[in-house]
């Protein structure tokens, strides 16, 4: 079972390029279904009808499609799902258990745009403060140019507003496979750091490979 799980955690696979790689394949199913179920295999395959509904969509479709997709998906602290206190689950394994914190809302919703096409540098995983809640969190961020407020994806508010309708959310800073930047209050901020950015993302990341070099073999 450990061996599988571990085959699980990162089956979806990207490049940094103009349009991400995700695989899907009868092998992930049948494993998805020996650890989680039928209902996981559902929600499994309801995501790829998502990716392929939408490959030829508008950008504002696609951020509306894909925000709703995963927005219907419980939130679930990593602690109560993982027995882990930060822990960042691949989207297979967020949809296969039915929940999630932020993080993993986030997550799962850039690499769902990054395969429908959208390019790595109108997208950040952003941390914020949540004023409301006095607690760190994450959203989306989608820049349509490089110097436009940012619309944001979030699992607290489920509209699509740019970020300075955002007034209940406190940037503190955002990243990407190209980059970190210490975000300012409106537009990306500043690029402090090129590539590895972030030691959850590189090793979620570095799984990802793993995946893709072995998803055949196991």
């Amino acid at each position: 079972m450990t061996v599988i799980r571990a085959l699980l955690l990162l089956w979806v696979v990207f490049q940094f390029s103009a349009k991400a790689n995700i695989t899907f394949s009868e092998a992930l199913f049948k494993k998805v279904q020996l650890l989680y179920g039928d209902n996981a295999v559902k929600r499994v395959r309801d995501w790829q009808e998502l990716i392929d509904d939408n490959s030829t969509s508008g950008i504002p479709d696609q951020l509306y499609e894909v925000n709703r997709f995963f927005n219907q998906l419980e939130f679930v602290d990593d602690l109560s799902h993982w027995n882990k206190n930060d822990y960042w689950a691949t989207p297979v394994e967020f949809l296969a258990t039915n929940g999630g914190d932020c993080e993993d809302f986030s997550i799962a919703k850039y690499f769902s745009l990054r395969a429908l096409g959208v390019p790595t540098e109108k997208l950040r995983l952003m941390y914020v403060k949540a004023l409301r809640y006095n607690m760190a969190h994450m959203v989306l961020a989608y820049y349509d140019t490089p110097t436009s407020i940012p619309l944001v994806l979030d699992n607290l508010n489920r509209d699509i507003l740019p970020a300075n309708k955002r007034r209940d959310l406190q940037p503190v800073y955002s990243f990407n496979g190209d980059g970190l930047w210490l975000a300012k209050e409106q537009g990306q901020g500043k690029q402090v750091q090129k590539g590895g950015n972030n030691g959850l993302w590189e090793d979620l990341n570095k799984r990802m490979m793993q995946e893709l070099n072995n998803n055949e073999d196991n």
